[in-house]
């Protein structure tokens, strides 16, 4: 088992969840997250950093920290991200784009940068990509996250190339409509802007998949805690998802 992780957005939601089936595992945790309230909230014994990751010189800081204090990563979990706009195309303001591409895909593109040499120094590592079906199918009204999720799939592709003959490992794991907060956030605005009822757009996800329903924070994080695990010592550059089984990512409910 990876016996130092550190996972981006790990202070709530789908990271926190990663973070205590980590802790759980044996491993050593460091959480990097932008909410200082989330944060404090943490379990002692972890590891904190406020950060966002789109900063690369807050990055950079991190990872010189984390050798100083770990002298080394064995796992690296890219999770942080937002939902971005719900809108039309031509109603995506440029701000927000970028803003969500700068979140979603150079966040995962920064720590990756910053986790690479110690990897490489060490022979031995794992990056784990949390992408979205998104980034598999796409979404409509969707089209700053759908991108960004796309460009974090060709990422981790890329990094099991570069890195494999060092000994690191890169695999994304792409999560469907996932329980919590956030989730909540999209379900409504997606509502507002199809002229439906939170409910209706919560029905149309689950029917798009053929287990019929979303995923919890839990079933991302037991599929990370395998994949930085032995027991998929020869699993690289794959896209892993966790979705229920998605065969409609736009069903008309």
């Amino acid at each position: 088992m990876s016996s130092r992780v550190l996972i981006t957005a790990g202070a709530s939601g789908v990271g926190r969840a990663m973070a205590e089936a980590f802790d759980a595992s044996g491993a050593q945790v460091w959480v990097a997250d932008v909410n200082p309230a989330s944060l404090e909230a943490c379990p002692p014994h972890w590891k904190k950093s406020q950060l966002d990751v789109a900063d690369e010189t807050a990055v950079a800081a991190m990872f010189a920290r984390i050798d100083e204090e770990w002298g080394g990563l064995d796992a690296l979990c890219a999770n942080a991200g937002i939902a971005g706009p719900t809108a039309l195309i031509e109603d995506v303001a440029l701000s927000d784009w970028r803003t969500c591409l700068s979140v979603n895909l150079e966040g995962a593109f920064l720590c990756s940068k910053y986790a690479a040499p110690m990897f490489k120094r060490q022979r031995s590592g794992v990056v784990l990509i949390t992408s979205s079906t998104a980034g598999q199918y796409g979404y409509p009204n969707r089209a700053p996250y759908a991108a960004a999720k796309w460009g974090m799939v060709g990422l981790g592709k890329t990094l099991a190339m570069e890195l494999g003959p060092h000994g690191v490992r890169c695999n994304v794991i792409c999560p469907g409509a996932v329980e919590g907060p956030r989730m909540e956030g999209v379900l409504e605005r997606e509502a507002a802007a199809k002229g439906m009822t939170r409910d209706q757009v919560y029905e149309g996800y689950a029917s798009g998949t053929s287990m019929g329903s979303f995923v919890e924070g839990r079933d991302i994080a037991n599929m990370a805690v395998f994949l930085a695990s032995d027991a998929a010592r020869l699993v690289s550059g794959q896209v892993i998802a966790v979705d229920g089984h998605t065969v409609n990512p736009d069903p008309k409910v």
